[in-house]
């Protein structure tokens, strides 16, 4: 099963941007749907963008224009470009894979995935 490492976090005041990077421990390129998500205390895992195994991405209302998924398939690698951060976008954030393919209206969907990250820390001050 794929293994998956989440690196890039850290802390930004607003208005800031980061890279998360997601190593995956084989090749994924359009093999598997992968995507992020993300968990702020309290709350429940939310998707934020992701892509399926047919090049498809799906963003959350949330992060359109802000957020940039992409791969590096040479180095098996996902990325998520984070530009303009708000305080509100502080969470534990998550990559994700699922060998099947899923429809692509379920593609934010957390329970629709088997392999996840261990997580990277992203805050956001103000």
């Amino acid at each position: 099963q794929v293994q998956l490492v989440e690196s890039g976090g850290g802390s930004v005041q607003a208005g800031g941007s980061l890279r998360l990077s997601c190593a995956a421990s084989e090749y994924t390129y359009k093999r598997y749907c992968l995507g992020w998500f993300r968990q702020a205390p309290g709350r429940e895992r939310e998707g934020v963008v992701a892509i399926d195994s047919d090049g498809r991405i799906i963003y959350a209302d949330s992060v359109k224009g802000r957020f940039t998924i992409s791969q590096d398939n040479a180095k098996n690698t996902l990325y998520l470009q984070m530009n303009s951060l708000k305080p509100e976008d502080t969470a534990m954030y998550y990559c994700a894979a699922e060998r099947r393919r899923v429809r692509w209206w379920l593609l934010l969907h957390s329970d629709e995935y088997n392999y996840w990250g261990q997580g990277t820390q992203v805050t956001v001050s103000s």
